[in-house]
């Protein structure tokens, strides 16, 4: 099922900043989902609470005792507390909503300081702290249901996470061009399986039986790379990987892309990602820690 806005009126509404607001459907035309996120709520400290929203409540209720994943960002757990769903429940929310838990319901177990709260039997129940909160629960959501490796890489895409070093750490080398050189088609291939190698520009210009500047230049005008920059590209998004999957030296990853000084390794790697492999690694494993993807 694709994500859908879901109100107990299907009608448009505004924000409270004005932005428009449009379900796509009504509760009882969502009979079943797997993951349920309850958005931030309109509220001030005198907003009545008790019995506030029983038809959004009782179908959350509905949901999660059918098994779905029960989500809340910033203010949204207040409505999971009134549905009763956090009861003895440890959970976090935005801080300042936290007096009100407090005095409604405090048999809540708040963690206001924590930015994910996973709680309930197999953490079928996870709030978020702030509103900008949504980039841990959405990672933590993608690494729950399609794993951790695509959680990093959609970290990657839309520069989630530490952006404190700039973007270039988040890059991923750019798709070469489609062409239909056979010969610069074949180097490609070679390199996919042999970038490790020593001197693998000169290697790819044997296997091309061009002459070295032909080759160079019918390499750039079919993939917009330089052969040598096309290799280092290649080298360095699989020390990425390793870095990323792997808790090896940073020696043995240097060696194993083809660096046998692993000091020229990490030189390369800062000038190309802007932070050093051991940093890049921390980086990663922070943001795996922080979503609770593992």
């Amino acid at each position: 099922m694709a994500p859908a806005i879901v109100a107990a009126p299907s009608v448009p509404w505004s924000s409270p900043v004005g932005v428009p607001i449009i379900p796509q459907a009504t509760l009882d035309a969502v009979p079943a989902s797997e993951v349920v996120v309850v958005t931030d709520l309109a509220m001030t400290p005198e907003t009545g609470l008790r019995g506030r929203w029983p038809a959004e409540a009782a179908w959350v209720r509905r949901r999660r005792a059918e098994g779905a994943v029960v989500c809340s960002v910033c203010t949204g757990s207040v409505f999971l507390a009134e549905a009763g769903l956090l009861e003895g429940r440890e959970a976090t929310t935005h801080w300042s909503v936290h007096d009100l838990f407090a005095r409604h319901y405090p048999a809540v177990r708040l963690h206001p300081a924590r930015i994910l709260c996973p709680a309930g039997p197999e953490h079928r129940i996870v709030t978020a702290g702030g509103v900008a909160s949504w980039e841990e629960l959405a990672l933590h959501l993608i690494a729950r249901f399609v794993g951790n490796a695509e959680a990093v890489r959609i970290a990657k895409l839309f520069v989630l996470g530490d952006r404190s070093e700039g973007q270039l750490p988040f890059a991923a080398m750019g798709r070469a061009r489609r062409h239909d050189d056979a010969v610069v088609a074949r180097a490609q291939r070679w390199l996919a399986e042999h970038y490790a190698e020593p001197h693998p520009v000169g290697a790819m210009v044997r296997l091309s039986g061009l002459a070295e500047r032909t080759f160079k230049r019918r390499f750039r005008a079919a993939t917009g790379y330089a052969p040598v920059d096309y290799a280092l590209a290649l080298r360095i998004e699989e020390a990425k990987q390793l870095l990323e999957r792997e808790e090896v030296p940073v020696e043995a990853v240097a060696a194993e892309v083809g660096y046998a000084d692993p000091a020229a390794f990490r030189r390369l790697f800062n000038r190309r990602v802007e932070v050093s492999p051991a940093r890049y690694r921390r980086r990663l494993q922070d943001l795996v820690r922080r979503t609770g993807a593992l």
